[in-house]
């Protein structure tokens, strides 16, 4: 797995990438550290809740249609803490700076991972997470 894969969650396994470390909560985090059936497309197996894609350091709920859709969400489902703003938006902006067709031009190693945007964090740098007012828990 690259880091420019997304993570995804089924089975018990390591963590795929460094920005993984930094996930808000022990239930988020526990949940993408998890590895998929290996008998299944991640995208189509129903265990997989969640999906984190580092070059764009979005959260999303995977879309069951046959392709790579998800939902981007902005809290978190466990902990209710709002999760960090997408890079989306930032990193296509990058592409035009740098005048790159995302589809067409091969592109920088560091622009096919998160490894783009942290670039400019320091090394062992926590995330913050704005915490919920209440969180409402089934317990």
């Amino acid at each position: 797995m690259t880091a420019d894969q997304p993570v995804f969650v089924a089975g018990a396994g390591p963590v795929h990438t460094p920005a993984v470390l930094r996930h808000c909560c022990d239930g988020l985090r526990a949940q993408l550290e998890q590895d998929p059936d290996d008998d299944l497309d991640p995208w189509d197996d129903p265990d997989v809740v969640v999906v984190y894609m580092p070059r764009f350091d979005e959260y999303g709920l995977p879309i069951r249609d046959g392709g790579t859709s998800m939902v981007v969400i902005g809290f978190c489902p466990w902990c209710g803490a709002r999760l960090p703003e997408s890079r989306r938006d930032a990193w296509f902006d990058e592409m035009d700076r740098l005048g790159l067709d995302p589809w067409e031009d091969e592109l920088p190693e560091e622009y096919q991972s998160d490894a783009w945007w942290r670039k400019d964090e320091p090394a062992g740098t926590a995330r913050e997470f704005v915490e919920p007012e209440r969180v409402i828990s089934p317990a």
